[in-house]
């Protein structure tokens, strides 16, 4: 239950002795991976980042002038992880029109290598429900307990061992309180357990609520517990590729109301401006504000 585009683009990307040489433009593992967007990942010593998607461990290590991907073969990259990073996508065609704007080149530049995950929808949906009133940290370790302790093991990698994130189906039979004991997600728990009940019984299906145009189906995620405005964006530009959507959360209203508003606005309102500004491609000017506005501490 996830994105795939219906053709591939042939990538500049070579099989070496040491894994997948992938050159590509606007691609950064470092700013993939730190602009908020995922947490089933892990930050090795080497700077690498090691990541969970269906059931395969990636490994990716930023060298000057390209990514070595480890850990999975070529055919699996296109087939699976091709989509994941949205390759699909000309991110220099989206900066060259966001970068109209003064600000938001500064901040595409600053975070020149991002590009939107596309991930699988339970997951996504289940995280950010645990990311409500949360940070990053206890995100990340409330979905590697999850994983860990639902999930199926996949293998080891560099000395840490790595789960699939739990199906609908068995999280809908965990005990809120086992839950809250373990991973940590304080009143989170039952609206996990209820959340993963109704995916189990078919409200959400990926296939046929792609066809809900975004309101529709925001007001439809929106009826699921814990997922308010904000968490319903998150889901929507992560896992339904809905590229015109701008979650708001602290950060972002700091930044908006620093460099385009001018001024402080109810949260509710700043979605309103950011579609005013960028359009259809509200999403990635979000992850490239989110990104330099969290690493620059701007409106702090």
């Amino acid at each position: 239950m996830y994105y795939k585009t219906k053709e591939k683009r042939k990538l500049d990307i070579v099989e070496s002795p040491e894994g997948l040489i992938l050159r590509e433009d606007s691609f950064n593992p470092t700013h993939i991976f730190e602009c908020g967007q995922a947490f089933n990942f892990h930050k090795e010593e080497d700077g690498s980042y090691t990541a969970v998607f269906l059931n395969m461990i990636i490994n990716l290590l930023p060298k000057e002038d390209y990514v070595l991907i480890r850990n999975v073969s070529l055919d699996d990259f296109y087939q699976y992880f091709y989509d994941y990073f949205d390759l699909g996508t000309n991110y220099g065609n989206i900066k060259e029109k966001l970068s109209t704007d003064e600000n938001l080149k500064v901040a595409s530049d600053y975070g020149y290598g991002i590009r939107i995950l596309n991930q699988e929808m339970f997951e996504t949906v289940i995280s950010f429900i645990i990311s409500a009133n949360n940070g990053i940290t206890r995100i990340k370790k409330a979905v590697r307990i999850i994983s860990e302790r639902y999930g199926t093991y996949i293998g080891e990698y560099k000395g840490r061992s790595y789960y699939s994130f739990p199906r609908p189906e068995v999280l809908a039979e965990v005990d809120p309180a086992d839950l809250r004991e373990y991973a940590r997600v304080g009143f989170r728990d039952v609206r996990i357990v209820k959340a993963s009940q109704m995916i189990r019984d078919g409200y959400l299906d990926f296939t046929s609520d792609m066809d809900l145009d975004s309101l529709e189906l925001k007001e439809k995620l929106m009826e699921m517990p814990g997922v308010g405005p904000k968490v319903a964006d998150c889901i929507l530009l992560f896992a339904f590729h809905r590229r015109e959507t701008f979650p708001v959360d602290v950060w972002i209203k700091r930044v908006m109301e620093t460099l385009f508003i001018g001024h402080e606005v109810p949260k509710k309102l700043v979605d309103n401006y950011a579609r005013d500004i960028f359009g259809e491609n509200a999403g990635y000017a979000q992850q490239y504000l989110f990104y330099y506005g969290r690493e620059e501490k701007i409106g702090k």
